[in-house]
């Protein structure tokens, strides 16, 4: 079992940034693949960006590539995302999810609240 705490969400301006952090625990965080979706009421919750368990191999989702930074520290046990350049249409709650590869994703955070205003 892994359990995903998120933190740094908040109400920011178009144009200004936030960094969302995922404090993971209970099992050996570096065996895990992280990654951070998002959802907004009414829709699917959307793949944001993934990273792989050393690090490498970052994958963003579209929608946000040149403006989102996914990193992780492992010895933290934490995953970060840096989130820049934000706009109104970003707004969503976060979440952050963990697998084992080759499985998929069945650990998930509560999320936490990012509000753009323009």
């Amino acid at each position: 079992q892994v359990q995903l705490v998120e933190s740094g969400g908040g109400l920011v301006q178009a144009g200004g940034s936030l960094r969302l952090s995922c404090a993971a625990s209970g099992r050996t965080f570096s065996n895990y693949a992280m990654a951070w979706f998002r959802q907004t009421p009414g829709k699917e919750r959307d793949l944001v960006a993934a990273i792989a368990w050393s690090g490498g191999n970052p994958y963003y989702a579209d929608s946000v590539k040149g403006r989102f930074t996914i990193s992780r520290d492992n010895p933290k046990n934490t995953v970060y995302l840096q989130m820049n350049s934000l706009r109104p249409e970003d707004t969503a709650v976060y979440i952050c999810a963990a697998r084992q590869p080759p499985g998929t994703y069945i650990y998930w955070g509560q999320g936490t609240q990012v509000t753009v205003s323009s």
